[in-house]
């Protein structure tokens, strides 16, 4: 068996894996390798109950459904600002909603903090929250204006709506240092008669993709998943396309008993949004498309029966922030997974973690990538030395088998006779070359998935030109629409040493091939967050290194085989 055309064959198979999987997401299909589970489609299409009121779109746009005195009383809402050293919200009274949230700790490219809630005419992603009744008389929710009962400092607020005989306060309460805000929802019943009501809370967004530096995140050659997802003990996490929800076929699980945990969150690169009820009372999970290109996720949350003047408390918490395991893994159970790593969770979760034990020793993402890929070579060393001997074995054989394949034309049982036996006396394994690679490649591919889902990157220098890992490297420009860096450059170079140093196809076609590979894949890096680019030089250096020494060890300096 030829092993360079077992490796080419492999090469050419993970490409079109790769192509196929970013035709899939270009059409709006899931990725094969960034998503999680998908929501089962054995349930009947859930969406809400028809007693959720329908959005008002802004602060200036009442809902076709909305009663015709909303205009006042959208004219009406104000904005409140609460504040700590990582978050500044605005909080509209028209509803109470959570129309603006900016992370201060992360930046654009002006330096200005990135805007992950933002309600206006250019984007619409926000929270809010109300009360339903079972009987269907109004009450207070997100079309109502609240009025301010308390605000004494600027990370705390209380407002308060009444309708029908019922009082809601909502409590919103900011932590110094934490990007999980306190949403405590207290509804009083001051009517003359027992009180069946249900608290929602939802996230509207629109189904554009997230920006960075004045430009989308994703590229042609990766895509990353933004969308609504859930969570629940028994489903575990779930996400939702956007386009299944406009067609109708995303479902949801059924009903959440008292006990188990849940939440809905927003899911885009590097940052998420989530609702997280507490587990006092049964909940209901919904997803809609609102209108076009407007989506919501809740949670509804089953109040026990509130007699005359008794009240009930609901505590919400909504986080707004980072995609950091560390953090959300202490907020909530499953919390973790919106930042996903799909189907190799399993693989990439250690390596993230010791990814950041690396960092709190050297203090540089940049510095951190490089000393994990000399850890990840070290611990594939015995492997990768038995694919690097068997391929310098197969190069000391490689004119003896042209021969051979010369003398045998025509007759391939002969021809596979003839290498099966110079195989076995030069004791070369035809598989030695392909198996300890393969072993390797769910590795590689996990840490491809670290490196490009976790929001550390972002804006985290290198040395020199590089100075933010998640963008790629620009060092000489962007020409022809592609940006030319020095980190893709090197890459290129690595891999021709690389080909060089294995045995020559005996086809000439697949040695043409394996020569123009560098300059494919150089392309394609171009596009690549320099941190990922810079994974793949080390790696490449170090394979390079490994192999030229047993190259030499077994070259034709040495003893040749019989």
């Amino acid at each position: 068996m030829d092993i360079r055309k077992t490796l080419l064959w492999a090469i050419f198979t993970i490409s079109a894996i790769l192509l196929f999987d970013n035709w899939q997401t270009h059409n709006g299909q899931s990725s094969m390798f960034g998503s999680s589970k998908k929501a089962e489609t054995t349930q009947e299409p859930n969406k809400p109950k028809q007693d959720l009121p329908k959005p008002i779109v802004s602060t200036s746009t009442v809902s076709p459904v909305a009663p015709a005195n909303q205009v006042s009383a959208a004219k009406a809402g104000e904005i409140i600002s609460l504040k700590n050293d990582v978050i500044e919200l605005d909080i509209d009274t028209l509803g109470g909603a959570i129309v603006k949230a900016k992370l201060l700790k992360h930046l654009e490219e002006d330096k200005i903090p990135v805007s992950l809630f933002d309600k206006s005419s250019e984007r619409q992603y926000f929270a809010r929250s109300g009360l339903v009744s079972a009987s269907g008389v109004e009450l207070p929710n997100h079309t109502q204006v609240f009025s301010v009962s308390k605000k004494t400092t600027n990370d705390s607020v209380t407002l308060t709506a009444e309708k029908n005989g019922v009082r809601l306060e909502k409590i919103y309460a900011l932590t110094e240092g934490s990007y999980l805000i306190d949403a405590k929802h207290v509804v009083k019943n001051i009517s003359a008669q027992n009180l069946d009501a249900t608290i929602y809370a939802e996230i509207v967004r629109d189904g554009g993709k997230p920006s960075y530096k004045g430009k989308v995140e994703d590229s042609s050659f990766y895509n990353t998943f933004t969308g609504p997802a859930i969570y629940t003990d028994a489903e575990k996490f779930l996400k939702l396309e956007f386009s299944d929800i406009e067609k109708g076929k995303a479902k949801t699980p059924g009903t959440q008993m008292a006990g188990q945990p849940t939440w809905v969150a927003m899911i885009q690169h590097y940052f998420t949004s989530a609702w997280i009820p507490s587990t006092a009372y049964q909940k209901d999970l919904y997803v809609e498309m609102l209108e076009k290109n407007q989506y919501r996720v809740g949670v509804k949350s089953k109040l026990e029966p509130i007699g005359i003047g008794q009240e009930i408390t609901e505590s919400l918490k909504l986080f707004v922030g980072p995609q950091q395991e560390s953090v959300l893994e202490s907020i909530a159970p499953g919390l973790e997974l919106v930042k996903d790593y799909g189907w190799l969770t399993i693989l990439a979760k250690p390596i993230f973690w010791l990814l950041e034990k690396i960092h709190g020793i050297v203090n540089n993402w940049g510095w951190s990538i490089i000393l994990l890929t000399v850890l990840i070579k070290l611990l594939f060393f015995p492997l990768s030395a038995a694919s690097y001997k068997s391929m310098a074995k197969m190069k000391l054989v490689q004119p003896r088998l042209m021969e051979m394949k010369e003398r045998f034309k025509g007759e391939p049982q002969k021809l596979n006779q003839g290498m099966m036996e110079m195989y076995r006396k030069e004791k070369i394994n035809p598989l030695g070359g392909c198996l300890p690679v393969v072993v390797q490649i769910p590795v590689f591919i996990a840490l491809y998935w670290v490196l490009l889902a976790s929001v550390e990157m972002r804006g985290a220098p290198w040395l020199g030109w590089i100075q933010d890992l998640s963008q790629p490297d620009t060092l000489f420009g962007v020409w022809f629409g592609a940006p030319i860096g020095l980190l893709p450059i090197i890459m290129a170079v690595s891999m021709f040493i690389q080909v060089k140093l294995n045995p020559t196809p005996p086809d000439p076609l697949q040695a043409k091939l394996m020569m123009y590979m560098p300059l494919i894949f150089s392309v394609m890096f171009f596009f690549f967050p320099s941190g990922l680019v810079l994974y793949w030089v080390v790696n490449n250096i170090l394979s390079i290194a490994q192999q030229w020494q047993i190259n030499r060890v077994y070259g034709d300096g040495n003893k040749k085989p019989a």
